[in-house]
């Protein structure tokens, strides 16, 4: 009888780890289709974006080179607006960057979403 009782606490046993691993498998793969998703959201963002501000670096310039008389300037203060721009944001990275994608992924990685029984 204490046998059977044995067999049947190991049987169970080893279908509760192997739901385990079942969980945290399926846990991974939705983290990393979150992962995944936000990356090509931002990957897609980010490509038309650098469209939109290239379009709109354009028009400046014409806006611009009718406003001075000279398009080789206007080219030159547009450049150098988005070097001013680039410096900004190498100086702000740890905010605009580095901040957002860790609480992004510490959000997703460790805050456990599981319904506690």
């Amino acid at each position: 009888m204490a046998e059977n009782r044995y067999e049947e606490l190991w049987a169970e046993l080893k279908r509760y780890l192997t739901l385990q691993i079942d969980y945290a498998r399926l846990t991974t793969v939705e983290k990393l289709v979150v992962l995944l998703s936000a990356v090509a959201l931002v990957a897609v963002l980010l490509i038309l974006g650098a469209c939109v501000l290239f379009y709109l670096s354009f028009a400046v310039v014409y806006l611009l080179s009718d406003a001075i008389g000279c398009t080789w300037g206007a080219y030159l203060i547009v450049s150098g607006a988005f070097v001013v721009l680039m410096l900004l944001v190498v100086a702000l990275r740890q905010k605009l960057i580095l901040d957002p994608v860790s609480r992004f992924l510490t959000r997703l990685f460790l805050n456990d979403k599981t319904p506690k029984a």
